[in-house]
């Protein structure tokens, strides 16, 4: 295990409001991209028209596709901003509750809102980078110790 106290002096609150048809992971990682984040934290809840999910399988290393085509509720969306390179990256993980009640969850790769999704994402002063993981085949954060 490793830690890094990332802020202890106030952090920024900022309150993004997305609208009926608005792209979820597009539009942050545009936001992201337009404010300088490298190390925020976002949580949402709302409603979707549509998503795709993603798992991430380990033997190939892929993520398979889970594609969501019915409205659904966000439950709980939760993810984080880190540098990846030179570019803010958006990493988030859903979970979704259908009309029936069943919920299901997993990586967000995309969606679209309907009729809204109130993310709070909490801003840090501090960077944190993404670097590609040789065992996993994928960027993960690495912080010192």
């Amino acid at each position: 295990m490793r830690a890094k106290v990332l802020n202890d002096t106030p952090e920024r609150t900022i309150a993004l409001i997305l609208d009926r048809g608005d792209e979820v992971m597009s539009t942050l990682q545009r936001f992201a991209k337009e404010h300088s984040l490298t190390a925020s934290r976002v949580t949402a809840i709302g409603a979707f028209e549509s998503a795709t999910l993603g798992y991430f399988n380990w033997d190939s290393k892929q993520y398979e596709r889970i594609p969501i085509d019915e409205q659904v509720e966000v439950l709980s969306l939760v993810g984080d901003i880190a540098l990846d390179g030179d570019e803010p990256k958006v990493h988030a993980h859903v979970v979704l509750g259908k009309r029936n009640g069943q919920a299901i969850g997993g990586h967000l790769l995309e969606a679209r809102v309907r009729p809204t999704l109130e993310l709070m994402l909490v801003e840090s002063p501090a960077h944190l980078r993404r670097v590609c993981d040789p065992v996993s085949g994928i960027p993960l954060i690495r912080i010192g110790a």
